[in-house]
């Protein structure tokens, strides 16, 4: 994942988790900023309905205040309480409640004796149960075809002694219920009735609903006794949801005879939280979409520059040191190009300070080392021809003799110099490979071959172990040179040992490279030696020049490979070849020590 990806993910992250923390937020407020409201509302409305019951009930309460005034029935009150004829009476009721305009009127005698009832004649003589509580309060209330609930208060009229009552009151029915004023959003049920197993006649409502919708909060309402408040879908629609409050309606003994229902809309909320989730679903598209160009544009600012600087490291790293990186701002970021571009100048220099340092040393080294092998056969030569000039005064019979001697020696060390010539000269012109398909197996088997007899005439027996990868591996490969780098790896093995030991050839291949190793368990290596091995001219043996390893290292570099070793004093050497598979000859070097 480049910079302009992460710089476009984080910023679209940060703008959508912007947008979700304050739809969130404001959700969760507006939720119960609304709650809140919603709760006054249906509190309010509450406490209206429950005003308007006191207003009814006291409306009864004043009515029968009026007619215990009235002389009629203080006349209804005196016969009957002073022994008279009270069958007189019993329409009396009926008059009376239509002349006061009340649904429900008894006249009771003081022991509780129904002597007139204007909704049900028929309970003449019946005992009314009187209260200690005047009322107003609910109470089923049994008419001609069945039992009503409604507002039913008390009065006592006091005549001498003994005691008349009125019992009278108005039906609680629908139009109650729509004559409520109700607030936009506000609902009112009331379920006229105690059952559990619900009515549908007995849902007086200013709003028609299911009596199934209120089925759980009517029963948790009846059975516990208790205000109950739950979320009521009241019709299909999306958001006609409701809070609504069940109260239990009791009468003067305490038991439950009705359920008001009250109720406030969810609507505005619901619609007013689905608004501001999608406002906050525009913005978070936008905010992407602003990401978008934005990080396109910081990607333009810092990307871009250091997408180049990006681009010239790797430049430089594969030997290009020429490379500049173009600057065209004054910021931190052109800062770092100058940087850049100073660097790569100063690696330039230093670079070709370095070459021509190496070059001086190297000319310095190869003329020491010159010096150093043709000074060995230079002095026979010096004492030889001394030699021959004294031996000059000899007889000739003598001098013949000396001659034919001292020829000799000059002709061997003029070999001498040839042979120190020749090596000089073969590495400084190395040849390149010529590449054909090998099995690198056989090669190595003929290199063992070839030194085995060697390694049984030496003075501690060397145990010589070979262990070849079995899928023949093949490269592209200069077999002669090839040999030439083994064999010389070998012959060093060997010379590290010289109280014997073990010497193991291995060949591994993967599907990039194959690998030749070569291992020993001589004297092994200082990291001093380990680090000057492919140094020319450098050697840690008494005989030699130095040469081998360079020309290791040379050959290797040829086939686009890389030589490396691992060694430990007294604990042995291992080199291990790595050439690539059918890589085309190629300049350049690969060694690790």
């Amino acid at each position: 994942m480049n910079l302009r990806q992460k710089l476009l993910l984080t910023i679209a992250g940060l703008v959508v988790l912007a947008v979700a923390a304050v739809t969130w937020t404001a959700s969760i407020r507006t939720r119960r900023a609304l709650e809140e409201i919603e709760q006054q509302r249906s509190a309010g409305l509450l406490a209206q309905v429950r005003g308007e019951f006191q207003r009814q009930g006291g409306g009864i309460t004043a009515t029968l205040d009026r007619m215990a005034n009235d002389e009629r029935v203080q006349r209804i009150a005196f016969n009957a309480t002073h022994g008279g004829d009270t069958t007189v009476f019993l329409s009396e009721a009926a008059t009376l409640a239509r002349e006061y305009q009340l649904d429900f009127l008894e006249l009771v005698n003081g022991d509780g004796t129904i002597l007139s009832s204007a909704q049900a004649p028929a309970r003449f003589g019946y005992h009314e149960q009187l209260t200690a509580s005047p009322g107003p309060f609910l109470q089923a209330v049994e008419m001609r075809d069945g039992t009503t609930l409604g507002f039913v208060s008390q009065r006592a009229i006091s005549v001498g002694s003994g005691s008349f009552y009125l019992v009278g009151g108005r039906k609680l029915d629908a139009d109650f219920i729509r004559s409520l004023p109700l607030p936009d959003g506000m609902y009112v049920w009331f379920y006229a009735s105690n059952q559990v197993q619900l009515d549908p006649s007995k849902m007086l409502t200013s709003t028609p609903v299911p009596i199934e919708t209120f089925q759980d909060i009517l029963s948790s309402a009846l059975v516990s006794g208790n205000e109950v408040t739950r979320m009521v879908r009241i019709s299909p629609q999306r958001f006609d949801h409701a809070d609504v409050q069940a109260v239990p309606m009791k009468d003067q003994s305490g038991t439950v005879t009705a359920v008001l229902l009250v109720g406030a809309s969810r609507r505005p909320a619901l619609e007013l939280l689905q608004h501001i989730r999608a406002i906050a679903y525009a913005v978070a598209g936008g905010g992407i979409l602003l990401s978008i160009f934005t990080s396109l544009w910081v990607s333009g600012i810092f990307s871009r520059p250091i997408e180049r600087l990006a681009a010239a490291s790797r430049a430089v790293a594969g030997g290009d040191w020429n490379v500049r990186v173009e600057n065209t701002s004054r910021d931190e970021l052109g800062q770092l190009a100058e940087a850049f571009n100073a660097m790569t100048s100063e690696l330039l220099e230093q670079r070709e300070r370095l070459l021509q340092t190496e070059r001086v040393a190297a000319w310095r080294e190869l003329a020491r080392r010159l010096a150093h092998e043709l000074k060995n056969p230079l002095f026979p030569l010096q004492i030889t021809v001394e030699n021959l000039l004294r031996a000059h005064e000899l007889p000739s019979a003598e001098f013949d003799e000396v001659f034919q001697e001292s020829a000799r020696t000059l002709l061997e060390e003029i070999a001498h110099l040839k042979a120190i010539i020749a090596r000089f000269s073969d590495f400084s012109k190395m040849p390149q490979p010529q590449l054909e398909v090998v099995d690198v197996n056989a090669l190595v088997e003929r290199v063992a071959a070839l030194h085995r007899s060697q390694m049984r005439e030496e003075p501690q027996e060397i145990t010589l172990e070979l262990n070849l990868d079995p899928l023949q591996p093949k490269a592209l490969l200069d077999p002669e040179l090839m040999h030439r780098v083994i064999s010389n790896l070998l012959l060093n093995a060997l010379d590290a040992m010289p109280n014997g030991g073990m010497l193991k050839l291995a060949t591994r291949s993967n599907a990039e490279s194959i690998e030749i190793v070569v291992s020993d368990t001589g004297v092994g290596l200082t990291p001093e030696e380990r680090e000057r091995l492919f140094t020319p001219y450098y050697t840690s043996k008494h005989h030699g020049t130095g040469l081998g390893l360079a020309i290791v290292q040379s050959v290797v570099s040829d086939h686009h490979g890389s030589v490396s070793v691992n060694s430990e004093p007294e604990r042995g050497t291992t080199f291990t070849i790595r050439i690539p598979r059918g890589v085309e000859p190629a300049a350049g070097t690969g060694v690790s020590a």
